[in-house]
């Protein structure tokens, strides 16, 4: 029996522009969903894609929705919802950091979740707007050299990276989706004044890498001290024998510290879309406890955030992990953009 998620405002919208560079994964066969014949949802999809196909691998033979996906970075897709706009043919985005989320609800692109799928993760993993929610969560590390730098030598804020004794030896990705997330949880924590000063710091301080499987190697190899991360890089390395990352250690800062940031990865539904039924039961399904469980048993090693559900075993228990609190909605990518325009490092 299908599920009544809206309100009847939510008429059918114009049809659709024709998607390009699509490509279509065939979940399961299609079954009749609703007693009708199976429709099709186009997801615009930012997070990695082996683990999405994972999280929803029966969803098509459960629900006879089959999928359509369009795989690019956060970025990539966000702004190009925002051209669209009403025209877009997406129906679901999914991303992995949630800047890129929140972009498209402030220009009024998403619409209301229903009330059951926002209640099946925890506050911290949702914005207040109602508008997406979260499907998994990644927290901000300190990768270190346990050769060059003792436990007691580490520095107790993310912070401090931006002091004088650290020049030459931090390594960041500083145009990646990932390390803008966690200085746009430093813009909302600390405040545009404080976040200017340690880009700053850090444009000094700095030495910048492509990715963070880099700055893992650059830690690892010796070549900087410290490395500004996300946890999941490292467990996945070591789950394949430090191929990478062997010398490296991680550094919890925990204790509300902007360093410990939990990047919530977010599923929203576009107003535009012509089936917000279909496009609801996918969110929904993802917070579920099929998908949510598929996540922890994966090698993704990223954060389940499903309320009842834990992650893996390998994993500091997300209670532990002392995250700062925040509006997940509150991150601001375009200024964070800005801010490192101005010092430099983009």
């Amino acid at each position: 029996m299908c599920l009544a998620y809206l309100q009847e405002d939510f008429v059918t919208r114009l049809g659709r522009a024709t998607a390009g560079a699509v490509s279509t994964l065939t979940l399961a066969a299609s079954l009749a969903a609703c007693g009708s014949d199976a429709d099709t949802l186009t997801v615009y999809s930012a997070q990695h894609e082996s683990l999405v196909r994972t999280m929803l691998a029966d969803f098509t033979e459960e629900t006879g929705i089959e999928l359509e996906f369009r795989d690019a970075n956060d970025s990539e897709l966000a702004n190009q919802i925002i051209e669209e706009g009403d025209a877009s043919p997406a129906d679901v985005f999914l991303t992995e950091n949630s800047p890129a989320i929140d972009a498209v609800d402030a220009a009024g692109l998403l619409a209301p979740l229903a009330e059951g799928t926002l209640g099946r993760v925890g506050e911290q993993f949702r914005p207040s707007s109602g508008n997406w929610v979260g499907f998994a969560a990644r927290s901000t590390v300190l990768a270190y050299n346990a050769e060059a730098v003792g436990e007691d030598q580490l520095p107790a804020s993310i912070l401090e990276l931006a002091d004088p004794e650290y020049q030459g030896r931090v390594g960041i990705a500083a145009g990646g989706a990932d390390f803008q997330a966690i200085v746009s949880a430093v813009l909302a924590l600390e405040g545009e004044e404080a976040t200017r000063e340690w880009l700053a710091g850090l444009e000094r301080n700095a030495e910048i890498y492509a990715s963070n499987t880099a700055v893992m190697k650059a830690v690892d190899e010796g070549e900087v001290d410290l490395g500004v991360m996300y946890h999941y890089y490292w467990y996945r390395d070591q789950a394949e024998g430090g191929l990478v990352g062997d010398d490296a250690e991680l550094h919890y800062f925990g204790n509300a510290d902007p360093g410990a940031f939990l990047s919530v990865s977010g599923a929203g539904v576009l107003a535009s879309s012509d089936q917000q039924e279909q496009a609801q039961r996918l969110v929904e399904y993802l917070t579920g406890p099929a998908a949510q469980e598929r996540l922890a048993d994966s090698d993704a090693l990223e954060y389940a955030v499903g309320t009842g559900v834990a992650s893996a075993d390998s994993l500091p228990p997300l209670a532990r992990l002392g995250a700062p609190q925040l509006d997940p909605g509150d991150l601001d990518a375009a200024r964070v953009t800005e801010l490192m325009q101005e010092v430099g490092l983009l």
